[in-house]
């Protein structure tokens, strides 16, 4: 095997090695995103909760909202 091909595959490996890296990265972002989004969509959810609990009956029946 001649020495070119040799440092070529090492180089190819060298690089297909970095591309894991990144993709495990990205993949471990994106987990972590949809983590944040969930934690913002409960605490949403009981923000609203609390509010329709805590609100007078009738508030906001009679909103008009035609320009």
């Amino acid at each position: 095997m001649e020495p070119s091909a040799i440092a070529a595959s090492f180089a190819s490996a060298s690089a297909a090695k970095v591309q894991t890296a990144a993709a495990a990265k990205i993949l471990k972002m994106n987990a972590e995103a949809g983590q944040t989004v969930v934690a913002m969509l409960e605490q949403s959810s009981e923000n609203l909760a609390r509010l329709a609990k805590n609100t007078a009956a009738g508030v906001g029946g009679n909103l008009d909202i035609t320009a």
